[in-house]
Formats: C-alpha cells, structure tokens, sequence
C-alpha cells in the first residue's frame, strides 16, 4: 500500500452464530475434547460452506477465546523433573 492510498480497509461481518462454534470449538480444544471438535467443524462445513467469510468468523471466535488465559496450570502427572 501507498503513502497516499485512499482505499479504506472493509470491514467484515462477523456472524454471531459462526462465531459462537468458533468460541465452542476453541474450548473443546482446550479441554482436549477431540469428538467436539470434529463434531462442531462437520457443523460448520456441513450448514455454512467453506466461504472465506465463515471462516474468519469462526476463527474471530477461536482468538476471542484463546485471548482469555487458562485460569489453572495443567499437572504434570507422568513427568519426570
């Protein structure tokens, strides 16, 4: 881009319900909940497409998700220190 580049990014739309399995599958992740996983993404190919869009809003919910840190450590059950 230009100095004097007049374009203005666009704004997207983010579709609350994308965002909402975005958001669910970021926490079955965290939880290592792999059958909610593939569950919620079949969801999303299956109702939504495979658009560009929809994914950037499922994403959107993801990041806003794994914005928030863990709120506990996780063991270390098995490890040697």
């Amino acid at each position: 881009m230009g100095l004097f580049n007049r374009k203005k990014e666009e704004e997207r739309q983010v579709d609350p319900q994308l965002s909402e399995l975005g958001r669910d599958y970021a926490i079955a992740k965290r939880h290592g909940d792999r059958r909610a996983m593939s569950r919620i993404v079949r969801t999303v190919e299956r109702e939504y497409g495979l658009a560009d869009a929809d994914w950037a809003s499922f994403k959107d919910g993801q990041d806003t998700y794994n914005a928030i840190p863990p709120g506990y450590t996780k063991t270390r059950r098995g490890h040697r220190r």
